[in-house]
């Protein structure tokens, strides 16, 4: 009933979209899904981009990077992507979920794909639980749709607190992370204190923005290009902010070039409990192919060992859930995340055990920590 009350709303919003664009047309028939339309309309008709040249084969690109380009321009180009997120959302999450409903029980099942991803991590399928989105304003009330059995319970969330960062902190050693994350420092102001050589209670908010997109671009071993387009800065800017990084934590550069030199030799890298991910194109004449290759066997160390540790941590709680007779159990996986269906009177306990089991995992140089919370569903429970 939730998912039919928002789509209905969002075929509002689509309808309105819709209508803005055919008025800025000048159309009333205008399809705002024709990307033969959108195209002359943009670049013919509203010359919004006088420089740019007609493919010889094909239409006008109207990907989403091409029109936010524009965004600037006209009014016209929020109407239109706004018109293509909402119909994403309806299509790929709304009018589908409902035929997900099992008849049983009334519950959603989905399916959990051990060994699909190249990083370890399980994967969900039939229907992907584990890409309803949270970040956007237009995601976040499907999320609201998802509630317990009864009112006897409530959603239940355990997410491991910048898990990456913090074994990015143990594989390489960094002293400086360490320290930071024994402290319970914000990671990224003291990632930018020492890349900007300010006091931690003068980094500004900008400068944090910084040292968290770099924090975790190193992480996916980014490239200049790939960091200036996160941060809409210059390549000569984001190079710099790069060398600045690795400056200040000189034992992430060393994992990195050790890692790499390792993963060339022996064509593969390992996570901390040894499970391997081979990299064939690692040693490739392909520039193009080797530069993935390269970011891959930076990050498999990395993600693919925080998948390891969820993993022994779900074997862990399911354990110990049973083991003391609770009626609470698990219902989704999200990478980093647990969610769990707790009976009101086993919260403080289910509390307790998860924070017991998910921080007791495994022993790094760093803690490990979890953000629990709960509620009504699982928006508010996150």
């Amino acid at each position: 009933a939730a998912l039919e009350e928002y789509g209905r709303s969002l075929r509002k919003r689509m309808e309105e979209q819709q209508q803005a664009v055919r008025s800025i047309a000048e159309d009333e028939q205008f399809n705002i899904m024709s990307v033969r339309q959108v195209g002359e309309l943009v670049f013919e008709k509203l010359k919004l981009d006088p420089a740019a040249k007609k493919p010889r084969k094909g239409s006008w690109p109207t990907d989403e990077k091409t029109l936010q380009g524009l965004s600037d321009r006209s009014p016209v180009i929020s109407h239109i992507l706004e018109y293509r997120g909402l119909r994403k959302l309806l299509s790929t999450y709304i009018e589908p979920l409902a035929g997900y409903v099992s008849p049983l029980d009334g519950r959603v099942h989905t399916t959990f794909n051990q060994a699909l991803t190249s990083t370890g991590r399980l994967s969900s399928s039939n229907p992907n639980l584990q890409n309803i989105p949270i970040r956007t304003p237009d995601g976040q009330p499907l999320r609201r749709a998802f509630v317990p059995a009864d009112g006897s319970s409530v959603m239940m969330s355990a997410d491991y607190s910048q898990i990456e960062l913090r074994l990015m902190a143990h594989l390489s050693g960094d002293e400086h992370l360490k320290e930071a994350f024994r402290q319970g420092l914000d990671i990224h102001k003291a990632t930018a204190s020492r890349i900007f050589k300010v006091p931690l209670d003068k980094v500004s908010a900008e400068q944090r923005r910084v040292a968290k997109t770099a924090n975790f671009g190193i992480i996916y071993g980014i490239s200049a290009f790939g960091l200036s387009q996160n941060l809409g800065c210059s390549r000569t800017e984001a190079a710099s902010i790069i060398k600045d990084y690795f400056a200040s934590f000189p034992s992430i550069r060393d994992f990195v070039d050790s890692t790499l030199r390792s993963a060339r030799q022996q064509g593969y890298v390992q996570t901390i409990f040894e499970r391997r991910r081979y990299i064939p194109d690692i040693n490739s004449t392909n520039a193009a192919l080797r530069a993935v290759a390269e970011r891959n066997a930076v990050n498999a160390p990395v993600q693919g060992s925080a998948a390891d540790i969820i993993k022994l941590a779900m074997i862990e709680v399911d354990s110990a859930l049973r083991e003391q007779s609770l009626k609470s159990f698990m219902v989704l996986q999200i990478h980093d995340e647990l969610l769990l269906e707790v009976r009101r009177e086993e919260i403080e306990t289910v509390q307790k055990l998860l924070r017991d089991k998910m921080e007791g995992a495994v022993s790094l140089s760093v803690p490990l920590t979890i953000e629990c919370n709960y509620g009504q569903n699982w928006l508010d429970a996150h």
